[in-house]
């Protein structure tokens, strides 16, 4: 019997697509979808950087998340009708941060930031592992339109990375969780690796207990394959140039 809700094998991502220019203005802007989870990532160029980085020639890169109120099955207050943004969403918005900081030399960026807002249209599992992966999009569509004004020869890039979520229900390990799957996982991880296998950021809990090293085995070998998989995702979205890049 197959341990899916939606009756995919269990090491089998979603579909994911990733439509870039959905929007007109930002200078990257990206509907990332995987399964029926969308995120509009938009990331926007500006000429300055934070006071702590100034006069250093370095860049910054930072982000921003927040589910639109339907994004779910019952309405979301909005962070203005909260009085101030939730601990989760602050969080996420840290997490994309710094996945998306760590793949970017800062000095070859000079002294201006990015800033990436990712918004949840609609939710079904994995919106931080969108956000970071679709943010990666729109971070190197921004970089791109730098390039074009000649600002640098390749793009300020370290790596390529994606996101994904793994794991365990009912003993079965499992990849890229839709929202029933994660709400009743007795173990979650979240990956952020890059195109060479290797890790950004590891997030995991036993949610429904603790559990062994051999599960935590068995789910980074999930994880791995499935961040590997949306990378060639990213790079068939980007048509992604050797030319453009400094590394292989």
């Amino acid at each position: 019997m197959n341990p899916r809700i939606d009756g995919r094998a269990a090491d089998e991502i979603r579909e994911v697509t990733f439509q870039r220019n959905f929007t007109r203005y930002a200078e990257g802007s990206v509907l990332a979808s995987f399964g029926e989870t969308r995120v509009l990532c938009t990331a926007t160029v500006d000429e300055k950087v934070p006071p702590f980085l100034r006069g250093t020639g370095r860049g910054w890169v930072t982000a921003e998340y927040a589910m639109l109120p339907r994004s779910t099955q019952t309405r979301v207050l909005r962070s203005t009708s909260r009085g101030g943004q939730d601990g989760r969403s602050t969080e996420i918005q840290r997490l994309v941060g710094r996945s998306l900081r760590a793949c970017v030399d800062m000095e070859a960026m000079g002294e201006r930031t990015i800033i990436i807002d990712c918004d949840v249209l609609q939710a079904d599992g994995g919106t931080r592992t969108a956000a970071v992966s679709g943010g990666f999009v729109a971070l190197v569509d921004s970089l791109r339109s730098l390039r074009e004004k000649s600002v640098f020869r390749f793009l300020p890039l370290k790596f390529l990375l994606s996101a994904i979520s793994a794991g365990k229900i009912n003993s079965h390990a499992l990849l890229d969780l839709c929202y029933q799957e994660d709400s009743s996982a007795e173990v979650d991880m979240n990956f952020v690796m890059n195109h060479r296998g290797e890790y950004i950021e590891i997030q995991g809990t036993g949610e429904g207990g603790v559990f062994s090293a051999g599960d935590l085995s068995e789910l980074l070998v999930l994880g791995g394959k499935g961040t590997q998989e949306v990378i060639e995702k990213q790079k068939e979205a980007l048509s992604l140039d050797e030319s453009e890049l400094s590394f292989s």
